[in-house]
């Protein structure tokens, strides 16, 4: 038996994705609440941090920088307990500590130097030289400085033990403890100075500021681990924002074990037409390359009867191109109608135009659409991207609304520049997205009343009921940045909406799928034989696919930690 190809990183099913006041809330929420004293999870979550990087970095010097807060307790418990375990500890303590501290439980580390904070210190120079030469000697510095809390940049005295850490950075790894100090675990922003970390190790979930750029970087290889927090809860409230200290997060990872979970997989006895039906409106006049695509992703997908309808200019090309597809002259409003009627979705919009003729398509559509649904039955999921997003925000469909109401449930994926046109912006005005691509999203999907896959680094789904949690990619890169993949995506999602799956659900996987066959770690040769570029084409992307169809579970790490939820690598 062939075994199933091994996502290249871990991810559980339910991995959490808080932002930095979220996870503080619910730290409060799991003592005051539940009962969980505050002493168990900072012990636990030192002792995971510490296995970690013992396997990480097995021998020579740590130096662990900790701060006045609890973020500095983790990096105490870290630095006491691989003291117990005989390695080689300098503990640098920047901040208000008690000497000898608590958390050290009577074991006292090679090396202790408190880092004066004041300007002006006595002995300053001599005292800046004693901490700096232990940091330059070692062989892994933990930063366990700032954490979750910091807003804005870091203050004089703490940006100059982050930029004495970066110093030291540049010959020697950094491990950070939830997130890399200087990074507002909110937003992401570093607006100060900033450790720059090898490895960033989260405590019951990551940070949803070390997803976002800059925060993403700087985090390097992002991993989490379980540390005996009560389970999160989904939802958010307004604005898309969870309530921390009711133990909700407003935002989830898409990890392999997510995905694994909703991948529809075909019984052993079935048919074409039980393995869904999509019906492709896609290509005009020297577009028929963003058709030809997008009818290939969904063909990977496991769409099991596919319909292009493509003007009759395109229907050798096409045809050509996807024989296993039925074409359809998009010219003929009837034969779009029958099309649709006899699919289980539509997808419209990759390479169709902005002209008279593309107008009249999507009104056909829509027009469709509408009988499908007073007919029995649910109404017809219906995924609008590219041109169809265009002439949707401008206005052009007049009374032609085309959703989610009772005609069926509607995605929409547009990138940053059709996502501004759909919220209102006019040709040529720039973006102003908040820092948080989330919130953007979710804005989109109250003005549309849609569910949103929002493209970008990280790729982001928001729906129009703001009570569910956004998901966020975690395989978004810069891979995907050709001309190209936007039809790929197309296709994939709108395979998985034909085989039966919600929206959202739909675009997340989706998103995965995309993301894990543009990894060039992951896809061990192109289809023309050679080694995957830096960037595969989106041809490639579409071989990939349909391995990454047949992927499962939680995906792999070398690292061997039973309480591991996420081992996310650096971005690339």
């Amino acid at each position: 038996m062939r075994a199933s190809p091994r996502i290249p990183f871990l991810g559980r099913r339910d991995v959490a994705l808080p932002t930095g006041s979220e996870a503080a809330a619910f730290d409060r929420w799991a003592m005051e609440r539940r009962g969980v004293p505050g002493t168990v999870l900072m012990e636990n979550a030192g002792r995971e941090a510490a296995r970690l990087l013992h396997q990480l970095v097995p021998r020579g010097r740590v130096a662990v920088v900790v701060g006045s807060g609890n973020n500095g307790g983790d990096g105490v418990v870290l630095a006491r307990t691989l003291t117990a375990w005989g390695r080689d500890v300098a503990l640098l303590v920047a901040g208000d500590r008690a000497h000898p501290d608590p958390l050290l439980h009577g074991w006292r580390p090679a090396t202790f130097i408190r880092i004066p904070m004041e300007a002006g210190a006595p002995d300053g120079e001599r005292d800046r030289a004693a901490w700096s030469s232990e940091l330059e000697g070692a062989a892994v510095v933990v930063d366990a400085l700032l954490g979750t809390g910091i807003r804005g940049a870091p203050r004089a005295p703490q940006a100059r033990v982050i930029q004495a850490m970066q110093t030291a950075a540049a010959s020697r790894p950094v491990l950070a403890l939830d997130v890399p100090s200087g990074v507002d675990g909110d937003t992401g922003a570093a607006p100060g100075a900033a450790v720059q970390a090898e490895w960033t190790v989260a405590f019951g979930a990551p940070k949803r500021g070390t997803l976002l750029h800059p925060g993403r970087a700087l985090a390097g290889r992002l991993l989490a681990v379980e540390m005996g927090f009560p389970p999160w809860r989904w939802g958010g409230g307004a604005g898309g924002e969870g309530n921390g200290s009711q133990g909700r997060a407003s935002g989830r990872l898409i990890t392999p074990g997510w995905a694994s979970a909703r991948v529809p997989h075909r019984a052993l006895v079935t048919h074409k037409n039980a393995e869904g039906r999509l019906l492709l409106v896609a290509g005009s006049p020297g577009m028929a390359g963003a058709a030809i695509l997008s009818a290939r992703a969904a063909l990977a997908a496991g769409a099991g009867y596919l319909r292009i309808a493509t003007p009759p200019e395109l229907r050798d090309l096409v045809q050509l191109a996807v024989p296993s597809a039925v074409w359809v002259d998009v010219s003929q409003e009837s034969a779009v109608a029958e099309a649709l009627h006899a699919s289980d979705a539509a997808a419209v919009g990759p390479g169709l135009g902005l002209g008279h003729t593309a107008l009249h398509t999507l009104r056909t559509v829509l027009s469709a659409r509408a009988e499908v649904a007073s007919g029995p039955g649910r109404g017809l999921p219906l995924l609008m991207d590219a041109d169809a997003l265009n002439l949707l925000a401008a206005g052009e469909l007049g009374s032609m609304d085309p959703g989610p109401t009772a005609d069926g449930p509607l995605l929409l994926t547009p990138h940053p520049g059709e996502a501004r046109r759909l919220e209102g912006g006019g040709p040529g005005t720039p973006p102003e997205p908040p820092l948080d691509v989330g919130l953007r999203a979710r804005a989109i999907a109250r003005r549309t009343r849609a569910t949103v896959l929002l493209k970008g680094n990280p790729s982001v789904v928001a729906g129009p009921d703001s009570s569910l949690p956004l998901l966020y990619a975690a395989t978004s890169s810069s891979s995907l940045a050709r001309a190209g993949m936007g039809d790929v995506l197309t296709g994939v999602a709108g395979a998985l909406l034909a085989r039966g799956l919600a929206p959202d659900e739909a675009a997340g996987v989706a998103l995965h799928l995309t993301g894990i066959a543009a990894w060039p770690r992951w896809t061990p040769v192109s289809p023309s034989g050679g080694a995957p570029a830096d960037a595969p084409l989106p041809d490639e992307v579409v071989a990939g696919v349909a391995r990454a169809m047949a992927a499962s579970g939680d995906g792999e790490s070398e690292v061997d930690h039973p309480s591991l939820l996420l081992d996310l690598p650096a971005p690339w």
